[in-house]
């Protein structure tokens, strides 16, 4: 019975990873939302993909992403912005679906934040 409940488990981590892996930076394109901020994330030269604080208590029209995301095994990391205090983080995106990602990250100086952003549109 322990056996079966392992292997169950297994498949099921393994199913959520190729789900994972399948994903693209084409699918952080949308509308987001996290903490109080809205997040407009579309393609562009610059990064491939580009996100900009469209509503929040502060940083407005700030630019988040500072580096092109790299993708390793099932996640981005790239160089991003947090528009709570403007400082740049070492961060990794990991899709957890189709409306949901969660971003985590430290900076320089070993400031460590993450969050998870939820699709709007």
């Amino acid at each position: 019975m322990k056996t079966a409940f392992i292997v169950v488990l297994g498949l099921l981590i393994m199913g959520m990873v190729a789900s994972v892996s399948a994903s693209d930076m084409d699918d952080m394109v949308g509308t987001w939302t996290w903490e109080g901020y809205t997040v407009e994330v579309v393609r562009c030269e610059a990064t491939g993909v580009c996100a900009t604080v469209t509503a929040g208590p502060n940083n407005v029209g700030m630019k988040m992403i500072k580096s092109t995301p790299v993708k390793k095994d099932v996640s981005f990391v790239g160089q991003v912005v947090n528009p709570k205090n403007g400082k740049v983080y070492d961060s990794k995106i990991i899709m957890a679906g189709s409306n949901s990602w969660h971003l985590s990250g430290c900076t320089s100086s070993g400031k460590c934040s993450s969050g998870d952003f939820f699709r709007v549109k």
